[in-house]
Parts: structure tokens; sequence; C-alpha cells
């Protein structure tokens, strides 16, 4: 059955945006980008407006759905005036700067009748899918999640990621936590973290949080994005039958250390396939449970302030 194209505005035309959302868009016949907004940056060939408001304005009547590649801490506004104008909306991690504020969007979505999609990348992966079915009917002895990278390498000088709200080092971490929460067949709950926070920053470079399943296995995540050379993206699962190891932010899959299955970085493709899914079902997907395990670290975490960072 043939659809007519989804017209998309891009909202934010940052590294994020150019390098993953443009080609993944431009690789979907389901998607006309006719718009983009962003009070810097522009893109040949497409109209582009300084805000979302002046999109709005400009192309009423001309988008069916937009997609919010901004920071967390400005994503709700844009996302609930989207939502006002009736469009369908996509949101890049995390959906929100607090769980509440994500909570709150899928209600707003829901009385207004327009699809919300609230993307988690790294769960799209062939790779991820196997493994949630491997420990489908396994128990978990423990698990351990190592996610360490350099941050002057993936965000260079975006400072806002180490502003209060930015997230810090649970910007990238939450990756592994949208993981967890799709493999493990059990809920997980927070009982404390350590984190280091730059005297000039305001968000964590470094933490260690320790989590728990709802059966009682233990989880430990060693997060850091001060990591020179080797970055490490890996989550190790402990059960009676095996190990299960997903290596390279979840493109590789381990059991007892045989390589059981690899799969390519097509993560934003898979996303937009599923965002015209779901538009086309007209239903939403804003599961925000690793947000909530961010927002739990964050709360229940002690600090150490740390020498000052300059990027």
């Amino acid at each position: 059955m043939s659809y007519p194209p989804i017209r998309l505005g891009l909202v934010g035309l940052g590294k994020i945006a150019c390098d993953q959302h443009l080609p993944a868009i431009a690789g979907n016949s389901r998607f006309d980008l006719v718009a983009v907004a962003d009070p810097v940056h522009r893109l040949d060939g497409v109209r582009g407006y300084a805000g979302l408001a002046e999109m709005l304005a400009g192309e009423a009547g001309k988008l069916d759905a937009v997609a919010l590649c901004t920071p967390p801490a400005v994503r709700v506004p844009l996302a609930r005036a989207a939502i006002a104008a009736g469009l369908d909306v996509l949101l890049e991690k995390p959906p929100a700067a607090a769980p509440t504020q994500a909570q709150a969007l899928e209600q707003l979505a829901t009385r207004a009748g327009v699809t919300l999609y609230a993307a988690w990348h790294s769960r799209e992966s062939e790779v991820v899918e196997a493994a949630r079915a491997w420990l489908a009917t396994r128990s978990i002895s423990a698990v351990h999640i190592t996610w360490r990278e350099d941050v002057r390498k993936w965000h260079p000088g975006q400072d806002w990621l180490l502003s209060k709200g930015g997230f810090g080092v649970f910007d990238p971490a939450i990756n592994a936590f949208s993981i967890l929460t799709e493999i493990l067949p059990s809920g997980i709950c927070v009982e404390g973290a350590r984190m280091d926070v730059p005297a000039n920053r305001g968000a964590p470079t470094d933490a260690q949080v320790d989590m728990r399943c709802s059966t009682g296995a233990p989880i430990i995540a060693d997060l850091s994005i001060l990591q020179p050379g080797h970055q490490q993206w890996d989550i190790v699962v402990n059960t009676p039958d095996g190990e299960l190891v997903l290596r390279d932010g979840g493109h590789r899959l381990e059991i007892d250390g045989t390589l059981r299955q690899e799969s390519a970085n097509d993560e934003y493709a898979r996303i937009y396939r599923r965002f015209a899914d779901l538009i086309t079902r007209r239903e939403s997907d804003a599961d925000a449970r690793p947000l909530s395990l961010v927002a739990d670290a964050l709360l229940l975490g002690t600090v150490t302030t740390g020498p000052d960072f300059e990027f």
C-alpha cells in the first residue's frame, strides 16, 4: 500500500542531526524534509527558520510532523507547541529533562490524537533484539556496564552537555540504560550512585551507579566521558546458562566468548521506519524508563567536586 509523504520539519541542526537524522530522512521515501529550524545553521535546498515558532508560522498547513533534535532542556516547550499545532513528534533521546515532563508530553499527545515517539537509537539493533530474546527465559545473576568515551571527540565544544540539566556523563550512558531496560526480563531500580562533577560545571563527567533487578541481581554501571584512547560501550550479563556480552554499543553479541551476531550501524534508519509506522497506525511509543534511571541516580547519588573541565 502506498501512503502520501510525511512532510517533516527538523528542529535543531547540530552534529547528531547532520550525522544521523539527515541521512536517515533522505533514505526513507515516506518522509519529505520541507523545513529546518535552527538559530545558526541552514541546509541548502530546504527552507530555513530561526526557531520552531517561525517554522510553524511559515509552514502552516504544510507540515505533518517534526523531529526535535535540540538539547533536552529546551525540548519540552517545543514538543508542546508542535503537539498543539496537530503535528506528530519524534523526540531525540532523552525525550525530556525529567520523567514527569516526558509523561506529561505523552498525555498531551494522547489527548491531541497525535503520534509521540521517544526514540532510543541504541535499542534499534537486531543484536539488541537477539539479546532480549536470549535473556527472556533466563534468570539474571549480575550485570556490569562499562560505558566510557571521550566527550571531546563525540560532543566537541557542546557546553550545554555539562551544564545543569545537560546530563553530563548520563547523556551517553542513557543509551546503555535504554538497552538495559529493553533486554532484561525484570524491572530495575537504582540504589545509589557516586558522581564526579568539575568545579566549573553543573553535570558529572564520571559516575558509578549501583542498581538492582527486581529479582535481586546486582547491576553496576561504570561511566565516564573523560576516556582517552579506546572507547568502550559494553554490557555484560551473567546467567546460570552462560555470559552474554553486548559490545560496541549494542552492535556485537557474544555468548560465552563466542560471537553470535553483529549488526551494521543503521539505528537511525530503523528509527525513521518506526516513526513512519507509528504515524500510519496512529500510535505512540514514549518509554521513559531509561530517563527514570538517570533521574534516580542524580537524586540518590553523592557528588565529589573535581578539577575544572574545558573542551
